[in-house]
Protein backbone atom coordinates (compact mmCIF):
# COMPACT_ATOMS: atom_id res chain seq x y z
CA UNK A 1 0.00 0.00 0.00
CA UNK A 2 1.20 3.40 -0.57
CA UNK A 3 2.54 5.97 2.11
CA UNK A 4 -0.64 6.61 4.57
CA UNK A 5 -0.81 10.40 5.21
CA UNK A 6 -3.38 11.08 8.24
CA UNK A 7 -4.77 14.36 8.75
CA UNK A 8 -5.70 15.27 12.67
CA UNK A 9 -7.57 18.14 13.87
CA UNK A 10 -3.77 19.99 15.74
CA UNK A 11 -2.02 22.74 15.08
CA UNK A 12 -0.88 23.87 11.81
CA UNK A 13 1.56 26.89 11.62
CA UNK A 14 1.50 27.09 7.71
CA UNK A 15 -1.10 25.29 5.37
CA UNK A 16 1.53 25.89 2.28
CA UNK A 17 4.00 23.86 4.27
CA UNK A 18 1.59 20.86 4.86
CA UNK A 19 0.77 21.01 1.26
CA UNK A 20 4.19 20.88 0.47
CA UNK A 21 4.31 17.50 2.77
CA UNK A 22 1.72 15.56 0.57
CA UNK A 23 2.54 13.28 -2.84
CA UNK A 24 -0.10 12.82 -5.69
CA UNK A 25 0.61 8.63 -4.40
CA UNK A 26 -0.38 8.89 -0.71
CA UNK A 27 -3.37 7.63 0.56
CA UNK A 28 -5.17 10.01 2.43
CA UNK A 29 -7.23 9.54 5.46
CA UNK A 30 -8.83 12.29 8.17
CA UNK A 31 -9.31 10.98 11.96
CA UNK A 32 -12.38 12.61 12.57
CA UNK A 33 -11.96 16.85 12.35
CA UNK A 34 -8.46 16.58 10.81
CA UNK A 35 -10.76 16.64 8.07
CA UNK A 36 -11.33 20.30 8.05
CA UNK A 37 -7.33 20.37 7.38
CA UNK A 38 -7.52 17.91 4.50
CA UNK A 39 -10.46 19.65 3.23
CA UNK A 40 -8.58 23.43 3.32
CA UNK A 41 -5.79 21.81 1.42
CA UNK A 42 -8.43 21.16 -1.37
CA UNK A 43 -8.05 16.95 -1.14
CA UNK A 44 -10.38 14.91 -0.29
CA UNK A 45 -9.71 12.03 2.13
CA UNK A 46 -11.10 8.18 1.47
CA UNK A 47 -11.52 7.07 4.77
CA UNK A 48 -12.55 9.38 7.85
CA UNK A 49 -12.69 7.42 11.15
CA UNK A 50 -13.34 8.64 14.40
CA UNK A 51 -16.48 9.56 17.06
CA UNK A 52 -17.31 12.30 14.48
CA UNK A 53 -17.66 14.87 17.36
CA UNK A 54 -15.67 17.20 15.37
CA UNK A 55 -17.04 16.51 12.19
CA UNK A 56 -19.35 19.95 11.02
CA UNK A 57 -22.16 19.12 9.01
CA UNK A 58 -21.19 20.91 6.00
CA UNK A 59 -17.85 18.98 5.43
CA UNK A 60 -19.73 15.44 6.38
CA UNK A 61 -22.40 16.40 3.00
CA UNK A 62 -18.72 17.00 1.02
CA UNK A 63 -17.59 13.58 1.95
CA UNK A 64 -21.05 11.95 1.18
CA UNK A 65 -20.85 13.81 -2.25
CA UNK A 66 -17.13 12.47 -3.08
CA UNK A 67 -18.40 8.94 -1.79
CA UNK A 68 -15.42 9.21 0.90
CA UNK A 69 -16.12 5.65 3.47
CA UNK A 70 -16.73 6.84 7.06
CA UNK A 71 -15.59 4.58 10.16
CA UNK A 72 -17.98 5.84 12.83
CA UNK A 73 -17.49 5.21 16.30
CA UNK A 74 -18.47 5.64 19.61
CA UNK A 75 -17.89 9.05 21.68
CA UNK A 76 -17.42 6.66 24.68
CA UNK A 77 -14.38 4.58 23.65
CA UNK A 78 -10.61 3.64 24.47
CA UNK A 79 -8.94 5.14 22.18
CA UNK A 80 -8.47 8.29 20.52
CA UNK A 81 -9.49 9.39 17.11
CA UNK A 82 -6.02 8.88 15.97
CA UNK A 83 -5.31 5.59 17.12
CA UNK A 84 -8.14 4.16 14.99
CA UNK A 85 -6.87 5.42 12.67
CA UNK A 86 -3.58 4.38 12.41
CA UNK A 87 -4.63 0.95 13.29
CA UNK A 88 -6.72 0.93 10.29
CA UNK A 89 -3.65 2.34 8.74
CA UNK A 90 -1.27 -0.83 9.91
CA UNK A 91 -3.93 -3.25 9.09
CA UNK A 92 -4.70 -1.83 5.70
CA UNK A 93 -0.95 -2.63 4.85
CA UNK A 94 1.11 1.09 5.19
CA UNK A 95 4.73 1.05 5.95
CA UNK A 96 5.19 4.49 5.63
CA UNK A 97 2.76 6.48 7.63
CA UNK A 98 2.58 10.19 8.12
CA UNK A 99 0.70 12.15 10.72
CA UNK A 100 -0.08 14.97 9.78
CA UNK A 101 -1.37 18.40 12.64
CA UNK A 102 -0.33 16.18 15.84
CA UNK A 103 1.71 18.71 17.07
CA UNK A 104 0.40 21.84 19.15
CA UNK A 105 -2.98 22.73 21.22
CA UNK A 106 -3.10 20.22 23.93
CA UNK A 107 -0.01 18.91 25.89
CA UNK A 108 -1.62 15.76 26.55
CA UNK A 109 -2.50 15.16 23.10
CA UNK A 110 0.91 15.53 21.99
CA UNK A 111 2.23 13.36 24.13
CA UNK A 112 -0.27 10.44 23.76
CA UNK A 113 0.47 11.29 20.26
CA UNK A 114 4.10 11.04 20.11
CA UNK A 115 3.54 7.39 22.62
CA UNK A 116 1.41 5.81 19.51
CA UNK A 117 4.51 5.87 17.51
CA UNK A 118 6.10 3.60 19.70
CA UNK A 119 3.71 0.57 19.45
CA UNK A 120 5.84 -2.84 18.92
CA UNK A 121 4.21 -2.92 15.50
CA UNK A 122 5.91 0.20 14.44
CA UNK A 123 9.52 -1.04 15.14
CA UNK A 124 10.18 -1.36 11.27
CA UNK A 125 7.95 0.96 9.83
CA UNK A 126 8.58 4.35 9.08
CA UNK A 127 5.67 6.48 10.66
CA UNK A 128 6.38 10.55 11.45
CA UNK A 129 4.61 13.25 12.65
CA UNK A 130 5.22 16.24 10.59
CA UNK A 131 2.79 19.69 10.80
CA UNK A 132 5.67 21.14 8.20
CA UNK A 133 8.02 22.91 10.71
CA UNK A 134 9.05 20.51 12.56
CA UNK A 135 8.74 16.62 11.97
CA UNK A 136 9.68 13.87 14.82
CA UNK A 137 9.72 10.18 14.69
CA UNK A 138 11.43 7.14 16.51
CA UNK A 139 14.56 5.20 15.61
CA UNK A 140 15.43 1.82 17.10
CA UNK A 141 18.58 1.23 15.12
CA UNK A 142 19.57 3.96 12.41
CA UNK A 143 17.93 6.72 10.50
CA UNK A 144 18.68 9.65 8.48
CA UNK A 145 17.50 13.35 8.88
CA UNK A 146 17.15 14.93 6.04
CA UNK A 147 16.94 18.83 5.53
CA UNK A 148 18.93 21.68 5.39
CA UNK A 149 22.25 23.26 7.16
CA UNK A 150 21.59 25.18 10.66
CA UNK A 151 18.27 23.43 11.21
CA UNK A 152 17.79 22.11 14.76
CA UNK A 153 17.75 18.42 15.52
CA UNK A 154 17.25 16.99 19.16
CA UNK A 155 18.20 13.62 20.12
CA UNK A 156 15.59 12.63 23.16
CA UNK A 157 15.61 9.19 25.02
CA UNK A 158 12.52 7.41 25.36
CA UNK A 159 11.78 5.28 28.19
CA UNK A 160 15.03 4.64 29.66
CA UNK A 161 18.54 5.12 28.37
CA UNK A 162 19.84 4.84 24.90
CA UNK A 163 22.96 3.32 24.44
CA UNK A 164 25.67 3.46 21.72
CA UNK A 165 24.66 6.57 20.09
CA UNK A 166 26.59 7.04 17.04
CA UNK A 167 25.74 10.38 15.01
CA UNK A 168 27.57 11.87 11.23
CA UNK A 169 26.38 15.34 10.05
CA UNK A 170 25.50 17.16 13.14
CA UNK A 171 27.42 20.11 14.64
CA UNK A 172 28.29 17.91 17.68
CA UNK A 173 28.70 14.83 17.08
CA UNK A 174 28.08 11.78 19.16
CA UNK A 175 30.48 8.71 19.36
CA UNK A 176 29.20 5.56 20.96
CA UNK A 177 27.78 7.66 23.76
CA UNK A 178 24.89 6.64 26.03
CA UNK A 179 22.25 9.28 26.51
CA UNK A 180 19.87 9.49 29.68
CA UNK A 181 16.13 10.36 29.83
CA UNK A 182 16.63 12.88 32.87
CA UNK A 183 20.06 14.58 30.80
CA UNK A 184 19.55 16.84 28.26
CA UNK A 185 23.04 16.20 26.25
CA UNK A 186 21.30 15.40 22.53
CA UNK A 187 19.19 18.58 22.52
CA UNK A 188 19.34 21.19 20.37
CA UNK A 189 22.17 19.58 18.08
CA UNK A 190 21.99 21.29 14.35
CA UNK A 191 22.48 19.79 10.39
CA UNK A 192 26.13 20.56 8.96
CA UNK A 193 24.95 19.88 5.58
CA UNK A 194 21.69 18.63 4.35
CA UNK A 195 21.90 15.06 5.78
CA UNK A 196 22.96 13.75 9.26
CA UNK A 197 23.09 9.70 10.29
CA UNK A 198 21.78 8.81 13.27
CA UNK A 199 22.58 5.22 14.81
CA UNK A 200 22.15 3.54 18.02
CA UNK A 201 22.75 -0.14 20.09
CA UNK A 202 19.81 0.16 22.56
CA UNK A 203 16.74 1.90 23.35
CA UNK A 204 14.44 3.93 21.62
CA UNK A 205 15.10 7.48 20.57
CA UNK A 206 12.90 10.29 19.79
CA UNK A 207 14.08 12.61 16.84
CA UNK A 208 12.52 15.96 16.92
CA UNK A 209 13.69 17.96 13.78
CA UNK A 210 13.11 21.81 13.36
CA UNK A 211 13.22 23.39 9.85
CA UNK A 212 13.85 26.72 8.65
CA UNK A 213 10.60 28.66 8.26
Amino acid sequence: MPRAVIFINGHIPDLNLVRSLIQASDTLLAADGGTRLALALGLMPSVVIGDLDSLIDDDRRKLDAAGTEIRRYPREKNETDLELALHYAIEAGSRQILLVAALGYRLDQTIGNLALLTDPRLSTFDVRLDDGLEEAFFTRGCCQVRGAAGEIVSLIPWGGEVGGVVTDGLRWPLQGETLYPYKTRGISNELLGETASVSLKSGSLLIVHSRHR
